[in-house]
């Protein structure tokens, strides 16, 4: 299967009335991880990369990029590369700059922080670029919450303002906030999925869910059929990826070998990916 597009990928959930799984990746067993976990569940999958695990990685995004097109260009499923929650202006430029080398097909631009007209302003620039490149690009309208969000848990997308937003930008795709937040340890989010129908109807583009880690299964699966076309999943595979990687070394504190830690993370990070593709099939 050769590397898919993730504009691709979330066209042909539309067209079928579903969603398709966004998943982090912070290291290589990650990303091998959610590629195995999608092949067993069957399911298209987008490999995302933060500004965060850019930065961990010294700011060089393209060796670990260049490592996950390899890994796309052998799934038996299909896998799209992005960026995501870039506010960073030279992060955004170098991730045009390198996309077509590396795989990239899709960048998230994060203005978020900044008021309703400089978000439009930066967002609509970056979006321009972006797409003249060839990538598909989401934005999103406020910050979802969590992570220091300057929002509170009860903060609610306006539809007519989303609206505006999309035509202003011309953006490929908007996360809304409608219940979720990111870095959730509990999946106990409850998702406006009244909300989600109105903004799916009126925003002429795609609708993102973010911090969907704290969204129980049956709640992912309603938000899909309310008109959610990409889920975006982080915190979840790290809390089960740490807890098999705990295991392994409180039941031998002298071990020394990295692989079977990394080996029963990436299996527990699998099987975490393989769950939520079913949900959202």
């Amino acid at each position: 299967m050769s590397l898919a597009r993730t504009a691709d990928l979330i066209s042909d959930a539309a067209a079928r009335g579903r969603s398709v799984a966004a998943f982090n990746v912070i290291t290589l067993e990650h990303a091998e991880a959610i590629i195995d976990g999608a092949a067993g569940a069957g399911s298209g999958v987008i490999l995302q990369f933060s500004q965060n695990a850019v930065r961990f990685h010294g700011g060089n995004p393209r060796p670990l990029l260049l490592a996950c097109r390899e890994l796309a260009s052998t799934a038996s499923v299909p896998v799209s590369l992005h960026l995501d929650h870039i506010d960073d202006p030279a992060l955004i430029d170098l991730g045009i700059a390198i996309a077509a080398d590396v795989g990239l097909s899709s960048i998230m631009v994060d203005a978020s922080k900044l008021d309703y007209d400089g978000n439009v302003a930066a967002t609509a620039s970056a979006a321009r670029r972006a797409q003249a490149a060839g990538l598909w690009v989401e934005a999103e309208l406020g910050e979802i919450g969590g992570k220091d969000g300057a929002h509170a848990p009860g903060v609610r997308t306006d539809p007519a303002q989303a609206v505006a937003f999309v035509a202003a930008t011309g953006v490929d795709g908007l996360a809304v906030a409608v219940g979720s937040s990111h870095a959730m340890r509990d999946r106990s989010a409850a998702l406006d999925l009244a909300l989600i129908g109105v903004l799916a109807a009126a925003v002429p583009v795609p609708l993102v869910l973010h911090g969907s880690s704290g969204v129980s299964d049956d709640a992912l699966s309603a938000a899909v059929s309310a008109g959610i076309r990409k889920v975006n999943i982080g915190t979840a595979l790290n809390l089960a990826g740490m807890a098999a990687l705990r295991s392994v070394l409180t039941a031998d504190p002298s071990l020394v070998d990295p692989r079977p830690g990394a080996r029963a993370s990436r299996d527990a990070m699998a099987e975490t990916v393989a769950r939520f593709c079913a949900a959202l099939a």
